[in-house]
């Protein structure tokens, strides 16, 4: 029999690009003001990064950082990649014609809000043919061409000609066959966001400690649904999932939130006026109540 060989799993595309961008600029703050990521994120995606290379890639100084060796030698390779990596797909990023709206939005966004309502649309736009283009941090809009983007972050990050989806805040929710209450079941933590459990904390009171990471609000309701725990998601993303009682609410507190979904389409494009309009109906439709 022939040897088997162990192949490392390639680390994450988003803790190379956090490190590229902290290693330019020697800041986890400056890094996520240009790629739209909360500074926590971006420390977190870079001790990620060390833990699965097992080498220190900076020097934290309280005046900021300094690249090591390890991290000297990964910078160029790690920005010609990225270089060669968005080369390539734009490469790709032929935009067709006859009457196809691309919408650029994040995976939750596709799933949660508009795949429920999407033949709605249909039913009062026939004709119109749909691309989405799948993203998740407000950089990647960098890298594409849309018709409709919807970005996640804070107003300062994606507000550009963007309008903020009416939201109330973030909501718990667990799937209804889980007994048990928010202080008793297992909590799912949304990471790269600024509000969370902590800030739960803040309007509720207790020590919530998260047991489940992840790195979306739709891979948070996901876990949810299939009974992994409680899910502290956005109000926005809530409603389909608790009308086909998928999920229900585990709480009836609301928590503040500092970041949001913005929606901002291309001006010139009468057909993208007329999904912004439905989509925006939609969400006001169907916050809960």
């Amino acid at each position: 029999m022939g040897d088997f060989i162990m192949v490392k799993a390639l680390p994450p595309l988003a803790w190379f690009r956090a490190f590229e961008a902290a290693a330019r600029h020697l800041s986890f703050t400056a890094a996520a003001a240009e790629i739209g990521m909360t500074q926590s994120a971006v420390s977190q995606h870079v001790r990620s990064l060390e833990t699965s290379l097992g080498a220190a890639l900076f020097i934290r100084r309280a005046r900021g950082l300094s690249l090591t060796d390890d991290g000297r030698k990964l910078l160029p390779k790690v920005g010609s990649a990225l270089e060669a990596l968005t080369a390539a797909t734009r490469a790709f990023d032929q935009v067709p014609s006859d009457n196809i709206l691309t919408i650029a939005s994040s995976v939750s966004v596709a799933q949660w809000i508009i795949a429920p309502q999407l033949a709605d649309f249909a039913r009062h736009n026939p004709g119109i043919r749909l691309r989405f283009l799948s993203t998740i941090w407000p950089d990647d809009f960098n890298t594409v061409r849309a018709d409709i983007e919807i970005p996640f972050g804070s107003e300062k990050q994606v507000g550009r000609n963007a309008t903020k989806l009416k939201s109330r805040g973030l909501v718990a929710l667990k799937s209804p066959a889980l007994e048990g209450s928010v202080d008793t079941l297992p909590l799912i933590e949304s990471v790269g966001t600024s509000d969370g459990w902590k800030t739960w904390a803040e309007v509720v009171g207790g020590e919530p400690k998260p047991d489940v990471f992840v790195d979306t609000y739709g891979a948070a309701l996901n876990f949810a649904m299939h009974g992994a725990g409680v899910a502290l998601v956005t109000d926005v993303l809530a409603h389909h999932a608790l009308e086909t009682g998928q999920l229900v609410m585990a709480h009836e507190a609301i928590a503040p939130c500092t970041e949001g979904y913005y929606l901002r389409i291309n001006e010139a494009n009468s057909t993208a006026k007329q999904f912004r309009d439905w989509m925006f109906g939609k969400v006001e439709q169907n916050l809960p109540n």
